[in-house]
């Protein structure tokens, strides 16, 4: 990622235009090929930026002033003239993990661990985390026929979440402790399911579970605990 501080004064033209008077600013330049222009207010979102693909070329003004013009795909050109630049650094962020969710997921999963059978009826916990060469499955468990049952919690369910169970669920089927009585079937569960996800998920012969995550939180009753 490369950062430069710096007065500048920022058009841009497309399907409409836009222009920021010189003022001294922050120019982000990403990985991604993405270049944003920050303030030093308005929470996160930039004043002004150009998403990947796009190309960004460096030359000069005819009065001499430094000039990036960053062109789009569809031809929209962010122009920054720059007056002065402050300060200047790259930094090798590396690759990034991704954003790892806590906290009502992880009591999610809790909850539904504690109360399986709000998922299907005769449902059975055998194992939290349960384990796979490919990582742990969220829940597994049983049903009232004793068939084994892998379940994957979201707080959001997309077509990402279907595809890791679609994989957990072809590992677990080779395993002849889980297929004894017969195929080990999933459950996918999340406070919300999008529809692209649920045709994938009933194609594949995934179950789909919405769970109301304020109910399960009123089953969990503070008082029956001992710690």
């Amino acid at each position: 990622m490369r950062l430069v501080v710096a007065t500048c004064q920022v058009d841009y033209a497309g399907r409409l235009s836009a222009h920021l008077p010189m003022a001294t600013r922050v120019l982000m330049i990403k990985a991604d090929g993405s270049v944003l222009v920050h303030s030093d207010g308005g929470s996160y979102k930039p004043l002004n930026w150009m998403s990947p693909p796009c190309t960004l070329r460096e030359g000069l003004t005819e009065d001499g002033r430094t000039e990036w013009v960053v062109t789009s795909k569809t031809d929209d050109t962010l122009r920054i003239t720059i007056e002065e630049i402050h300060h200047e650094s790259a930094h090798d962020l590396g690759v990034d993990p991704g954003l790892q969710k806590d906290g009502v997921e992880k009591h999610l999963q809790e909850l539904l661990a504690d109360h399986p059978a709000t998922l299907s009826d005769g449902l059975t916990l055998v194992r939290r985390e349960f384990p796979t060469a490919i990582g742990p499955v969220d829940l597994m468990c049983r049903d009232a026929e004793g068939l084994s049952v892998a379940v994957e919690i979201k707080r959001r369910g997309d077509i990402d979440g279907v595809e890791q169970l679609t994989r957990y669920l072809e590992l677990l089927n080779r395993d002849p402790l889980l297929t004894g009585k017969g195929t080990v079937r999933g459950i996918f569960a999340a406070q919300e399911i999008k529809p692209q996800a649920r045709v994938l998920a009933e194609d594949r012969g995934i179950a789909c579970a919405v769970v109301d995550y304020d109910a399960l939180r009123g089953l969990d009753d503070p008082t029956e605990r001992l710690f």
